[in-house]
């Protein structure tokens, strides 16, 4: 070995499987797939965004411009591409907002940052000049964010309607706003400190098709989406002691396969008696606990249905997990797992109605800090698209009255960040100035994007939007629908500063994670779904993996 070493041939370490991309070609490959999430999400970007329509595997339609549900529904099988859509899982589970924008942002951050690299400026200072331009952004979103009265219920309104805009939800925005509001304050409570603390956990969404969506409403309590087990139940009970089973009411089974031999048909019988009572017995124990209402989570045996209904028992079958948890909290009840250790201190107290029209029990609690959001569309996929929305903007909401500031929207504080980090970088020695102003340019892409979308001239848009803002006018963004440059804040176009600092954090930090990578080493083709097509090596020219994908997208 040490004789061909001397002659200068090399050492193989690597299995003739294993690919492997270095230097200038490994950061081109990375840049490419990221810029390729990017660029597929950002025509859904704005009110005047467009949607997509994604069928998976099994045929399933699902048609949305969510930023986030697109990048999880799509067929992506390439590593760098998957560390961008966690930037956009990041964004959701942290703002519930804007995640279309963090993305778009991380991607003209490595676009930018290309430029760079082709200048022969090295990764470290590009990565360093990020690090410090993400910095600066955070605190002038501070400086430039809005206090604002949490109890101002138009403020917060418009901060739902704003995410809601461009949505399933916009036609009804400002019904569903009002919801949105409520149901928020509905769950808000204050913590030791005097801090308002929103605990969407107590706040349930349930969504019923063939109605309008402006019949949406908002339920002080739960629903649950059942009929009683028997016809000669009462359907209402008020005042109601209320238990919450997960055991079945059903003759018991034997832990092992038995045989019996029954040589008299009077045995038979005795099996059958045996069993009734064993049914009797379970009846007559949750009328002995005072129980009016039962929501068992498991079957309930016919027989037993009737004995429930001769003692005015209104029982309901098969009721979901999440109904049980969330009722548990509506009413004070515990779930019972066995019913023969269920004692009356596990029973909840509330009020039982019943809509015969929707075919909904409403389950309403003694000072319930839960509340149901009954969301109704025409079809499936309306109404998948409307709880989308609207679970977006009831984080955004929530994430306002915790936090307490709002931007101006319609690209308003991009524009605003952009002329501001450009002041800073003029303060920034060495070539971490250029990382700066690149990142700066990054930021403008939202506007642009706003005007591309809505069928403007973005250079035009930014133009103006520059001058007003160099003129002073911090709150002056984008109107899509007049394609005017005006006040977006007075016009009611407003945004968390939380899920914009969320935004420019995770988008910097994706962007540095990927420069940072100069060799990509792997063990078979570079993808994390080892299929048939092996196209997307990176010899190949492809995106590693993504073409499957990502081909229809762009």
């Amino acid at each position: 070995m040490s004789q061909r070493m001397q002659q200068g041939q090399p050492m193989i370490v690597m299995s003739e499987d294993s690919q492997r991309v270095k230097d200038q070609d490994a950061q081109d490959y990375n840049i490419r797939a990221a810029r390729a999430v990017a660029e597929a999400v950002r025509s859904t970007l704005g009110p005047k965004g467009m949607d997509k329509m994604l069928v998976d595997s099994m045929g399933d339609v699902t048609i949305t411009n969510d930023g986030v549900t697109i990048l999880k529904e799509m067929d992506i099988d390439n590593p760098t591409a998957e560390m961008i859509i966690e930037v956009a899982e990041t964004q959701e589970d942290e703002a519930g907002d804007g995640t279309t924008t963090a993305v778009a942002i991380a991607g003209e951050l490595l676009k930018n940052a290309e430029d760079l690299l082709e200048q022969d400026i090295h990764p470290t200072a590009i990565i360093k000049g990020f690090h410090m331009a993400a910095g600066q952004a955070r605190e002038e979103i501070d400086d430039i964010a809005t206090e604002i009265d949490t109890e101002d219920e138009d403020l917060l309104r418009k901060t739902a309607e704003t995410s809601m805009t461009g949505k399933g939800a916009e036609v009804n925005k400002e019904h569903l706003s009002q919801l949105i509001v409520d149901a928020v304050r509905a769950v808000t409570v204050e913590n030791e400190e005097g801090d308002n603390v929103v605990d969407l956990e107590f706040l349930n969404i349930e969504t019923q098709t063939g109605r309008a969506v402006g019949e949406s409403e908002l339920l002080e309590g739960g629903i649950v989406d059942k009929d009683p087990v028997h016809d000669n139940m009462p359907t209402e009970a008020e005042d109601a002691d209320i238990l919450l089973l997960n055991d079945p009411i059903e003759v018991e089974e034997t832990d092992i396969d038995t045989e019996v031999s029954v040589t008299d048909p009077d045995q038979l019988q005795q099996f059958l008696d045996r069993e009734e009572q064993q049914l009797k017995e379970k009846v007559q124990h949750i009328a002995d606990l005072g129980a009016d209402v039962v929501f068992c989570q498991k079957g309930i045996d016919d027989l037993a249905q009737h004995y429930l209904a001769k003692e005015g028992i209104l029982a309901v079958r098969r009721a979901k997990k999440s109904d049980l948890e969330f009722l548990k909290e509506v009413v004070g009840a515990s779930i019972v797992s066995d019913l023969e250790s269920a004692t009356e201190d596990d029973l909840g107290f509330g009020t039982i109605t019943r809509d015969e029209e929707d075919e909904l029990f409403y389950v309403e609690g003694e000072n319930a800090h839960g509340v149901t959001l009954l969301l109704r569309g025409s079809t499936d996929h309306v109404v998948d698209e409307l709880e989308r929305g609207v679970n977006d903007a009831l984080d955004v909401v929530a994430q306002t009255v915790s936090d307490g500031r709002v931007l101006a929207g319609g690209g308003a504080i991009e524009v605003e960040l952009a002329g501001r980090l450009r002041d800073y970088a003029d303060s920034v020695s060495g070539r971490e100035q250029l990382a700066v102003e690149a990142f700066a340019d990054s930021l403008e892409l939202v506007p642009r994007v706003l005007a591309e979308n809505a069928g403007l001239d973005s250079i035009d848009t930014l133009v103006d939007l520059r001058a007003a803002h160099d003129e002073g006018d911090v709150t002056a963004g984008l109107n899509v629908f007049s394609s005017d440059v005006e006040d977006t804040f007075e016009a009611g176009v407003v945004e968390p500063a939380h899920a914009k600092e969320q935004a420019v954090t995770s988008a910097s930090e994706a962007a540095n994670l990927v420069l940072k990578i100069d060799d990509i080493i792997s063990a078979g083709d570079l993808s994390t779904d080892k299929g048939e097509d092996e196209e997307g090596a990176p010899g190949a020219g492809g995106m590693g993996g993504m073409g499957g994908g990502m081909g229809g997208m762009m």
